[in-house]
């Protein structure tokens, strides 16, 4: 799958219309085989990314659990120690 969509649910605060858009675009990027689409897919397109986001939205609302909501900080922390034990950096670009 792709790896630029990432989780959205459980997040304090709760993920925005802007990270569910994109990543309902990675998706549909990543069915079609398009970065940008041409003209005369380009309304194809961007439908299945709007109901795409409008179902990940129903998605993320009707979901629940008991685990505490994660820090966005904390999860940037980890992943930038899983990308500098696995690439040998320390995760930023500088």
């Amino acid at each position: 799958m792709c790896r630029n969509i990432k989780t959205l649910f459980n997040f304090d605060p709760p993920a925005t219309e802007d990270e569910i858009h994109a990543a309902s675009l990675q998706f549909v990027r990543k069915l079609s085989g398009f970065h940008t689409p041409s003209k005369a897919n380009e309304e194809a397109f961007n439908q299945a990314v709007h109901e795409v986001a409008v179902v990940a939205k129903n998605l993320l609302d009707s979901l629940v659990s008991n685990a505490e909501p994660r820090n966005r900080e904390t999860e940037i922390e980890r992943a930038r120690a899983r990308n500098a034990k696995r690439f040998g950096t320390n995760g930023r670009t500088e």
